[in-house]
């Protein structure tokens, strides 16, 4: 119990300024009910007015709405303090009367008044009326219907500033971290003109009520003037209407502040700087205006009845400014003449270019005809795909592909759209606007009407279909897709088939970097012993046969284990994959954990493994001609008879014939999946289904 009360003391007092704040709101209601000397009610009238003109101050000198974002809370703060104060201060003057000694009141009444009997009482409760008149009319009504507009447009225009910047995003143009605060910012945005079309009801509210207050103080202390305290017609109505005024006038006057600071900050939506900055830029762009004015002026000066002792100096000052912003206008148009004639006569020489033309890793180049599957107003939703594609590959392969850039390319045909690595094609498609694609998996036999051609990203046979032929292709056992799911298909199987080389020194350095937050005894081990390229040799040697490295420790560790025995790559591309040992079987077992395997005749795996080349990229098999044919020729019979049966072929051989073995199928046949004995886990139950081994 002690502890939690200690626990609950030093939150409290862990932030003064929120212990303030809950005392100050709290007294600021008790404030309506309790009653306050007039000394006191003389200090928190003017903090409400200090209050009022530091809220109109901040939001002049405030370059966005959103960074004053508490300017909703606070309206409705000082709203309610204004309220009790005139609740507190009623009070007073009606108990009192004219015994009444609030200071700051008879201030502001004598300094409307004055002490000029009847005719200053008139003149002051004309001008009370006026300014209540303008308040709840012109200001209040004003900056109430801005903010309901401005709340109106922004909650609008919000999808499409979300969209173009997804679109941003996915061309390159901004990071992940821009494209998050961008997106913060504009939600900030749209909550804040959202909160201020609420909170400006406030402002229209206190008019009304202030305006219900002085007809109360007027009347309600004329009556109590005369019956309770004895005091003439023309004291009490003298003192109560006085009074009324100055009271009214006090509570007013930071309402219009805070009402003028309403209106100001919800029209500088599209604000570059503060209002003093943008005030000087924009009437200082054009000197011709200030000329224009002066002439005018100075017409009017010489007319008859004008007073030309006002308007000749004013257009002589406007004459001037408009004589020094012409100088500065001939200076930089000058300057601009002189520094464009420079660039002209300036010769082109190798230094000028950069050193060198970066090529983006990953880009996707469309014909003009492909053009609207990514324009998001048109509702294309490619760039969302491409964007989900990226998560998928970090999830999938541990892999995270740098942005993709999006171009259009004149040189290929309107439907064609291509895939480039650095610059260098690894995919090319041809679309067809306005048509499916219906892929046959290999079941459909029902012949349907339309253009014959293969799906660019498997080679498969398919056929373009029209909408009326899409249902009728589906119900014969097409697959049908349309043009946005084939270049995402094709995209996905590009990232998986090219990973190896999409990996780059940077990545890995940048992989290094972020598990050393979390793993520093691991990365310094690792870093110590091997080499960035190194690394990213393993690596890729992994992503090269589709085994994701997200389990990065467990890669990490184990290249800590034996890289002191030997640095030779396949060694430890094959140690690394024996520790994902687990992660390789359940990516190719069944549901039941059942992994079925086709095995190499011994003989022949020998004779693999005495082929074994090493050569700078690695060790190789390098089979004789007739060997290797009919080697390739026996895969090509037993990987298709597993593939019949619905089972997913695995070659399972030695450790030392595992690579030897891929390297000697990649070319023929590149999906091949080979594992060695020691990656099999032992809760992985291994089915042979056939041996491989060569006729006669």
């Amino acid at each position: 119990m002690a502890d939690t009360q200690q626990a609950t003391r030093n939150g409290l007092l862990a932030n003064p300024a929120d212990m303030a704040v809950a005392v100050a709101t709290i007294s600021v209601v008790l404030m309506i009910i309790v009653p306050i000397p007039t000394i006191l009610l003389d200090v928190l009238l003017a903090l409400n007015l200090t209050v009022s003109i530091l809220i109109i101050l901040i939001v002049l000198y405030t370059k966005k709405a959103t960074d004053f974002s508490i300017f909703p809370t606070m309206l409705l703060i000082t709203t309610v303090f204004g309220l009790a104060l005139n609740i507190s201060s009623t009070r007073l003057i009606l108990a009192k009367g004219s015994r009444f000694d609030g200071k700051l009141i008879k201030a502001f009444a004598t300094f409307v008044v004055g002490t000029g009997g009847t005719d200053g009482l008139v003149i002051g409760f004309v001008i009370f009326v006026v300014i209540i008149a303008v308040q709840a009319i012109v200001i209040t009504k004003g900056a109430t219907r801005i903010a309901e507009v401005a709340a109106r447009f922004t909650l609008d225009g919000m999808p499409g500033k979300q969209m173009a910047i997804d679109a941003e995003y996915n061309s390159g143009s901004l990071t992940e971290e821009e494209a998050i605060r961008k997106k913060t910012d504009l939600q900030r945005e749209v909550d804040f003109y959202g909160q201020m079309d609420g909170a400006s009801k406030f402002i229209s509210g206190n008019v009304k009520v202030g305006i219900f207050i002085s007809v109360i103080n007027m009347i309600g202390g004329f009556i109590i003037g005369m019956v309770l305290h004895g005091e003439s017609f023309t004291t009490a109505i003298t003192t109560y209407t006085s009074l009324t005024i100055g009271d009214g006038l006090l509570s007013q006057l930071p309402a219009l502040l805070v009402s003028v600071a309403t209106g100001i900050i919800v029209t500088r939506a599209n604000a570059s700087g503060t209002f003093g900055h943008d005030l000087t830029k924009q009437f200082t762009q054009d000197s011709k205006i200030y000329f224009v004015s002066a002439a005018v002026l100075a017409l009017l000066a010489i007319l008859p009845g004008f007073p030309w002792y006002v308007l000749l100096p004013m257009a002589g000052l406007l004459a001037f400014l408009g004589f020094r912003l012409s100088s500065r206008e001939v200076a930089k148009a000058e300057k601009e003449r002189v520094a464009k004639a420079g660039a002209t006569r300036k010769p082109e020489t190798p230094s000028e270019l950069s050193p060198i033309v970066p090529l983006d890793p990953i880009s996707l180049e469309l014909g003009y005809g492909l053009i609207p599957l990514v324009d998001k107003d048109k509702g294309a939703d490619l760039l969302d795909r491409i964007t989900r594609i990226r998560k998928e590959s970090a999830l999938d392969m541990g892999l995270v592909v740098p942005r993709i850039r999006i171009i259009d390319n004149m040189r290929l045909e309107p439907s064609e759209y291509c895939f480039k690595i650095k610059g260098v094609q690894v995919g090319r498609g041809t679309i067809r606007s306005g048509y499916y694609l219906a892929i046959n998996p290999g079941g459909a036999a029902e012949d349907i009407p339309g253009e014959k051609t293969r799906d660019p990203t498997f080679g498969l046979s398919a056929l373009w279909v029209a909408e009326e032929n899409r249902d009728r292709a589906e119900r014969a056992g097409y697959t049908v897709v349309d043009a946005p799911s084939i270049i995402a298909t094709h995209l996905t199987e590009i990232i998986k088939r090219h990973a190896s080389e999409i990996l780059g020194r940077q990545e890995v350095q940048s992989i290094m970097d972020a598990l050393k937050k979390d793993y520093p005894a691991v990365v310094d081990e690792v870093v110590k012993r091997l080499s960035l390229g190194e690394m990213q040799k393993v690596f890729q040697g992994l992503l090269r046969e589709q085994v994701s490295v997200r389990n990065m420790v467990v890669i990490l560790e184990t290249l800590a284990d034996y890289a002191g025995i030997t640095k030779d790559t396949g060694f430890l591309v094959e140690k690394s994959r024996q520790a994902l040992g687990r992660q390789i079987c359940l990516q190719y077992a069944d549901s039941d954990l059942a992994l079925r395997v086709l095995t190499v005749e011994p003989g022949l795996e020998q004779r693999i493994i005495e082929s074994r080349v090493d050569s700078p990229s690695g060790a190789v098999a390098a089979l004789e001609p007739s060997l290797q044919r009919q080697w390739i020729k026996a895969l090509s019979r037993a990987v298709p008879a597993v593939q019949q049966k619905g089972w997913f072929p695995v070659i399972l051989c030695s450790e030392a014939a595992r690579a030897l073995v891929k390297s000697s199928t990649e070319r023929e046949i590149p999906d091949l999946v080979v594992l060695s004995v020691p990656e099999i886990v032992t809760d992985v139950r291994v089915e042979a289904v056939g041996e491989i081994k060569l006729e006669g």
